[in-house]
């Protein structure tokens, strides 16, 4: 959608809307939908603006490519299952003593272990450990927070990954950040001020851990699994089709842990850490390509007939469009909010109060703020880094010191933060779909635990700032 003149506080209509009624109606479609529609009334653009909305947003690189990683996905779960490999790994780990904690923490684990991909690890954690957690009466929001909160937020804390790419080339021309290399030698060097990735982690293992109590909606949830054996709430709509929930292992067959789990998912890690490596970027679409196509391949020499392969894939396809449809009226609401300059309606009404000692505490909630309003974290980046980081150099007189390494952090932590407490975050809507979460529940239960987080980064900025 094109840039419309600038409109000051009507910009923040839409996603006002899509977030008010998502916690109301419970329903995140028919909120979405209804935000798109108020957008293009307040642009101007009339009821046939909302079409034309869809295909200029939806028509894009960009959405074509999250749409076959999604459907990529979808594939790989429906294997797993119907080769019983998820099954089997759930028994593998059941076998080693599980109790409710023990399933929690190493869901956390492997949250941590999967870093490369933020799209990736909520999907895998999920979807491998929801047949567990099920069985030891995990609330699916429990589970949905492990995966939500041990993806984005490690993602943005390791150096070879998309999110460090990004954040680093977006300062390359920034003071004295002449080239990639120095760029990525600068956001190594503000890691350990990136407070609340920091403490999302290590949060997820506390509470999954016990040494925190459950605690607001999360600690009802719980309650609920635990004493009536519901995973999910009644009437509860879980972001995942009963296609891909319900596949039953095929019968006849002799499931390999090793050939129907473990090879696939090594195939993913490889060839991602490999694209990493040579390409700068992970490659998640292509890396569960080759996995489902391999995958498939080693159910055919298992002797599953070829139909039975399609209708498989064609189920997991089916399963994960509730997803797709989310994620499709998502990036059509980011869209529609970058062409009424939402987010720089928000940063003109908080710039003048700007100072060093508070640039960035500041950096880091109105990061948050746009991340919350927009979705993206990453479309976020590309707004605030250009704006917060040569504040920083400003400051501290074009040198690299504490002012620039924390900003670069609060804005990267401040992305993470936004996304985790909204409801039309894409990284949030797949941590609900790997956990077949209901997802309104899943940001509902998480958000009091990220806010904490949130004000206590808050907290500490503000203490880093008067070290200036």
């Amino acid at each position: 959608m094109e840039a419309v003149e600038y409109i000051g506080p009507l910009s923040l209509v839409p996603a006002t809307v899509a977030i008010v009624l998502a916690f109301t109606t419970r329903n995140t479609v028919i909120s979405l939908a209804v935000a798109c529609l108020a957008g293009v009334l307040v642009a101007g653009e009339g009821l046939l603006g909302f079409p034309a909305l869809l295909v200029s947003a939806l028509g894009t690189e960009d959405f074509s490519w999250i749409f076959l990683l999604e459907l990529f996905i979808g594939i790989s779960i429906a294997f797993f299952q119907r080769t019983g490999a998820i099954l089997n790994f759930a028994k593998f780990i059941e076998r080693r003593k599980m109790t409710r904690i023990r399933v929690q923490l190493i869901a956390w684990l492997m949250g941590m272990f999967v870093y490369f991909s933020d799209y990736f690890s909520p999907l895998f954690v999920g979807s491998t450990m929801r047949a567990l957690s099920d069985r030891f009466n995990i609330s699916r929001e429990k589970l949905a927070y492990i995966c939500d909160s041990t993806s984005a937020p490690v993602s943005i804390l390791v150096p070879i990954t998309g999110w460090a790419v990004l954040v680093a080339g977006l300062t390359i021309g920034m003071g004295p950040i002449d080239d990639p290399m120095v760029a990525m030698r600068v956001f190594i060097g503000s890691i350990p001020y990136n407070i609340y990735s920091i403490l999302a982690v290590v949060m997820v293992g506390l509470i999954a851990g016990k040494i925190i109590p459950d605690f607001g909606p999360m600690k009802t949830a719980e309650d609920r699994a635990q004493n009536e054996g519901k995973v999910l709430r009644d009437g509860a709509e879980p972001l995942m089709g009963e296609e891909l929930t319900n596949i039953e292992p095929y019968e006849g067959i002799q499931t390999s842990l090793l050939w129907n789990f473990v090879f696939p998912v090594v195939l993913v890690i490889g060839f991602a850490i490999g694209s990493v490596a040579i390409t700068s970027s992970a490659k998640p679409m292509e890396a569960f390509l080759l996995s489902a196509v391999m995958a498939g391949v080693v159910m055919r020499i298992q002797g599953i007939p070829l139909n039975e392969i399609t209708n498989t894939a064609m189920s997991g396809i089916k399963g994960i469009m509730p997803a797709v449809i989310i994620l499709a009226f998502a990036y059509a609401l980011n869209d529609l909010s970058a062409s009424l300059n939402t987010a720089q309606y928000i940063i003109s009404i908080t710039e003048s109060w700007l100072t060093p000692k508070v640039l960035p505490m500041l950096a880091f909630l109105i990061t948050g703020i746009i991340a919350f309003s927009t979705g993206t974290s990453w479309g976020t980046y590309a707004i605030m880094i250009p704006i917060a980081v040569p504040l920083a150099f400003a400051f501290s007189g074009n040198e690299l010191d504490t002012v620039v390494y924390a900003t670069i952090a609060a804005v990267s932590g401040g992305g993470v933060f936004g996304d985790h407490c909204s409801p039309l975050s894409d990284t949030s809507i797949l941590a609900s779909t790997g956990a077949a979460s209901d997802h309104i529940d899943h940001v509902k239960t998480q958000m009091p635990y990220a806010t904490i987080v949130g004000v206590i980064s808050v907290l500490i900025y503000l203490a880093i700032g008067w070290t200036f």
